[in-house]
């Protein structure tokens, strides 16, 4: 049996099992991520009040119909 066979057949006892939803909440528990946010956070600049009405006033602009 090829890999990706085994890999079909486990989604599909996963979801008989557990539901579409449940088995999206099971894999999710697997996700590693990446980066350290904890170190990332404190690197980035906040900021400024007239940035960010500039940033809302630009987003506005953009979704005018």
């Amino acid at each position: 049996m090829k890999l990706t066979e085994i890999r079909q057949q486990g989604y599909q006892a996963l979801i008989n099992s557990l539901g579409v939803v449940g088995t999206l909440r099971f894999l999710q528990q697997f996700e590693v991520g990446y980066g350290d946010y904890t170190t990332e956070k404190y690197q980035l600049d906040e900021p400024t009040l007239e940035e960010f009405k500039e940033f809302v006033r630009q987003r506005k602009q953009q979704n005018k119909p």
